[in-house]
């Protein structure tokens, strides 16, 4: 059976922030109910941070070595298949309500081409319905168009009435919870959701912008959750321990400004040095913009059932990548740390009904789903893709050979200031690291500078650097040879498995 696909992203969403993963405070009852008719990973993790690298490996189901996407505003080569083209050869006509921060190829465009300007433009493929960039003009103007006078900045419309709190508060907006972003890019999608085709198959991304900064969410989301109430961070005694487990850390540590998540009157004043009250109510922020979200996603499933296409469609819920909200006294999706790269995975596949309810717990990764949606629509990829179908543990299986681990990439270079390099003494290609992670240790290699190894069993908060412990020795050696086994399997392969004989071409991958 052909079938709809639905992609849903929100971006910075943490995988341990819903109640159907056994958080102690969130509460998400729809997408709770969602994975109750469909299939939970528990254990996904992104392949990099921020946004454009992130979907870059969800979009093409490469990893970062290999479509090469480092920072926001590098671009995307051309030549790399996606899931919007791969789908489009097939028949579908890909949506998308939202954004897919992705910078175009310069060398596929005329020197004064505007997209030359953003890396904000929308992934090949896709055909903008509502564009939704981080300017937020489609909803500026949606909203003036249902009453709200304008500031004269329209961000003010975040700030609460009261003004700028000096630190983080819960205090709301000046917008109601019918107005978010996320209801304005739901309602489109349930606005566009009638006029499709009953005998053609239709394909959307709803690309959500929350629960990223700025971190504010209007009433009651603002006040579901105490600030005093839930877990303690995972972090060391003091931002100045935490400092010293690595010269990365430390410049991270430094550099992270509040006014880079919220709207406060403290802008220069480093997040390390927040007090805790600061951290509590941005946390309680961050989970009611969760459940804010999730309200919305209760919308789009009760339109799906009322359009009659739930039987009929294969949903996608994930996030690009993670957030540390507190945790090592810092915000943000960067480096080695789990809270940054553990995402939500939600899939449901109608035809495969054994499959409802399952929790999978083996490791998953963002490129795995490419393959999962090309599979499910008999769509091919053009050249190799790292991920592997989960289409196994949809119909309720498990297969045989999987993955008994899980890889992430980060590239902190800044090509135009050049910050880290100066700070770290480090040449633009030395400012990368690679992780690999499985039940028991993770091991961090950075191109410049010293590597890292945890181990979590005893070390689950990621505390205490082991790499030179001699007890450690041979695992430090055992890690690294398996990532660079992994890199190895893994760098691209558009053309090596082909060779030109005498009787043409032959490709052994066919």
């Amino acid at each position: 059976m052909t079938q709809n696909v639905l992609l849903i992203t929100a971006d910075q969403w943490r995988g341990d922030c819903l109640g159907v993963a056994g958080h102690p405070v969130v509460r998400t009852p729809a997408i709770d109910a969602l994975a109750a008719e469909g299939t939970c990973f528990l254990r996904h993790y992104a392949q990099a941070a921020p946004c454009s690298p992130a979907r870059a490996s969800l979009y093409t189901g490469l990893y970062q070595m290999n479509h090469r996407v480092l920072r926001n505003g590098t671009p995307l080569d051309a030549r790399h298949d996606n899931i919007a083209k791969a789908l489009g050869r097939v028949g579908y006509k890909p949506a998308l309500f939202g954004y897919t921060d992705q910078a175009v190829d310069p060398r596929t465009t005329a020197p004064d081409d505007p997209r030359l300007a953003t890396y904000e433009e929308v992934l090949p493929g896709f055909t903008a319905e509502v564009k939704l960039p981080e300017d937020n003009a489609a909803w500026f103007a949606w909203m003036e168009a249902r009453g709200h006078e304008l500031p004269a900045d329209p961000w003010d419309l975040f700030v609460p009435a009261g003004g700028r709190p000096e630190l983080p508060s819960t205090q709301p907006p000046r917008f109601g919870q019918d107005e978010t972003e996320t209801a304005f890019l739901t309602e489109a999608f349930l606005d566009w959701l009638p006029d499709q085709p009953k005998d053609t198959p239709w394909c959307a991304h709803l690309s959500f912008l929350r629960p990223h900064p700025p971190f504010v969410v209007p009433e009651p989301f603002n006040a579901l959750y105490d600030p005093a109430v839930g877990p303690g961070f995972r972090r060391a005694a003091s931002p100045g321990a935490e400092a010293a487990q690595h010269p990365y850390l430390a410049y991270w540590l430094e550099r992270t400004a509040g006014s880079s998540f919220c709207f406060i009157g403290e802008k220069d004043r480093p997040v390390a040095d927040w007090p805790e009250e600061a951290f509590r109510n941005l946390r309680a922020t961050y989970w009611g913009m969760i459940s804010e979200v999730d309200r919305q996603i209760g919308r789009l499933v009760a339109g799906l059932k009322a359009a009659g296409a739930w039987d009929d469609t294969l949903i996608v819920l994930t996030s690009d990548h993670g957030e540390m909200m507190g945790d090592h006294w810092t915000l943000g999706k960067f480096g080695y740390f789990d809270q940054a790269y553990h995402i939500p995975l939600i899939v449901r596949d109608p035809r495969h009904p054994d499959g409802f309810g399952a929790r999978v717990t083996a490791f998953t990764e963002a490129v795995d789903v490419l393959p999962t949606v090309l599979e499910a629509t008999a769509a091919r990829r053009q050249g190799p893709a790292d991920g592997l179908s989960l289409q196994p543990f949809l119909r309720g299986e498990t297969p045989a050979k999987w993955r008994r681990e899980v890889h992430w990439e980060f590239d902190f270079r800044e090509v135009e200031s050049g910050g880290p390099q100066r700070a770290l003494g480090l040449d633009l290609d030395d400012c990368s690291l690679a992780v690999i992670r499985d039940d028991r240790h993770k091991y961090v290699h950075f191109a410049g500078l010293p590597p890292l190894l945890f181990d979590l069993r005893e070390d689950p908060d990621e505390l205490h650097n082991v790499v030179e412990a001699a007890g450690y020795q041979a695992v430090r050696v055992a890690m690294a040879e398996r990532l660079l086994a992994w890199r190895g399997r893994h760098l691209d392969r558009t053309l090596t498995g082909l060779s030109l004989t005498p009787g043409g071409p032959y490709d052994a991958r066919a």
